[in-house]
């Protein structure tokens, strides 16, 4: 019996994207999204899931926005208007990182996509957040998601990114943690590499 190869198939419409979001706080209502990167996956031949695409910007922090220090120093952006970091304006940079999954929703022919991320329910409030102080629509699906803590947590007994990481094989250099493009990479190949443990046929 052949496997499914087409992503359309293997999840019901949705077209997963893995996201990372760097933030200057823990309230999606007040505080800055700083950094975002997001990384699309693709289906070999063999009907495996596989890393495709990264797209990453830094952004600068919307009017009023809470910069919270110690959030900061977490994400190593000691200034995050310093112009060495090139970031854009909230609305710019969404836009840019958002056309290239609506983009991949229409060649595959999904319905829209859905957020992948490790404590996703934590990305997706920024992204909504943001898209609506912009007036943007959102790919994401409103509130489903597909969560790595949960899914590392069942395939590697590890809800922490780099002990799941580790535990499944892949490498982990803890000076790049906690950049968004480090960390969606990492997220991605860990859900890449869970979901092709149970592939599926038609």
């Amino acid at each position: 019996m052949p496997r499914i190869t087409q992503i359309k198939d293997r999840f019901r419409g949705f077209l997963p994207v893995v996201v990372d979001v760097e933030t200057a706080g823990f309230n999606a209502d007040t505080d800055a999204l700083i950094e975002m990167a997001v990384v699309t996956l693709k289906m070999n031949s063999e009907g495996l899931l596989e890393r495709d695409e990264t797209f990453a910007r830094n952004i600068l922090p919307f009017e009023g926005a809470n910069l919270d220090p110690s959030a900061l120093k977490f994400i190593g952006v000691e200034d995050p208007y310093h112009p060495f970091r090139q970031a854009l304006p909230e609305k710019e940079a969404l836009k840019e990182l958002f056309e290239p999954i609506h983009q991949q929703i229409k060649q595959e022919a999904c319905s829209r996509a859905i957020l992948v991320g490790h404590n996703a329910f934590f990305d997706l409030g920024f992204v909504k957040q943001a898209a609506e102080r912009c007036k943007l629509k959102s790919p994401f699906h409103e509130f489903s998601t597909f969560d790595t803590v949960s899914l590392a947590g069942l395939a590697y007994g590890q809800t922490v990114l780099a002990k799941a990481a580790e535990k499944a094989g892949m490498d982990w250099d803890n000076s790049q943690a906690h950049s968004a493009i480090y960390d969606t990479e990492k997220t991605a190949d860990l859900f890449c590499q869970i979901v092709n443990q149970w592939p599926l046929h038609q």
